[in-house]
């Protein structure tokens, strides 16, 4: 969904109960509402993401995917970390990112535009 820019399905393949866990947040964020706003706010922050390569567990309820961008002049690299229910919908969705200067330029940025929001980065909306 990131890859061609587009959050259309986001709700069919996301469990009610996901979590998602950012690589700025000590505190995950619960429920669809929560990654739903992470996702399509950074799919607006993201210049030049592309996916690379992708590994997927022996049981197939897990996969990894590496991914590059820039943000605000800054290149970064990462990984998504997905795990997937018993119906296949995604569970968890846990990012880490590097460099340390890509990482803060993605906080800011995320931060500028998610400030007025966090009673549904919190699930109390």
């Amino acid at each position: 969904m990131l890859a061609n820019g587009s959050m259309a399905g986001l709700d069919a393949i996301v469990a009610d109960e996901v979590v998602f866990r950012s690589p700025v947040a000590h505190t995950p964020y619960p429920g669809r509402a929560a990654i739903g706003l992470v996702l399509t706010t950074v799919n607006q922050v993201f210049q030049d993401f592309r996916y690379h390569r992708s590994f997927v567990s022996e049981d197939g309820h897990s996969v990894v995917l590496e991914f590059s961008a820039a943000v605000d002049g800054k290149a970064l690299k990462g990984i998504d970390m997905i795990r997937f229910d018993d119906a296949g919908r995604i569970a968890e969705f846990e990012v880490m990112v590097r460099p340390r200067s890509g990482l803060e330029a993605l906080a800011a940025a995320m931060g500028a535009r998610l400030a007025s929001q966090k009673d549904v980065l919190t699930g109390a909306a």
